[in-house]
């Protein structure tokens, strides 16, 4: 369970870094929510990964630390505003330059928009 889980945190963070170094801004903003979910999962797994413990502390010998689990749902809520303000800051770059290129340039050879 725990080398799964440390797989897919593993593949999630490496798909975010890699669409955060693109070009554009569409898979920048994709980037960031994988990061975002990576980090999530992450503190999530911090709190210890018990498949048949109980969720009520006393119900169980080893229940699960609900602390990480309030920062997850606070991070959630967070990265889904980031999330939003982030769209709108592309869609924003977007119409005013031109181009939904990260750096503002409009093809290979470097030149800017008109």
């Amino acid at each position: 369970m725990e080398a799964l889980f440390s797989l897919v945190v593993g593949v999630l963070t490496a798909s975010g870094i890699y669409l955060l170094l693109r070009g554009r801004t569409f898979p920048v903003i994709v980037g960031l929510a994988l990061l975002g979910y990576a980090v999530n999962l992450f503190l999530f797994s911090s709190g210890g990964l018990h498949t048949d413990a109980a969720a009520v502390i006393g119900e169980s010998f080893a229940p699960a630390d609900p602390l990480p689990q309030a920062l997850v749902l606070t991070a959630i809520v967070i990265g889904f505003a980031m999330t939003a303000f982030v769209v709108i800051l592309a869609i924003r770059a977007r119409g005013d330059l031109g181009s939904d290129h990260v750096d503002g340039q409009q093809g290979e050879d470097g030149d800017m928009p008109q």
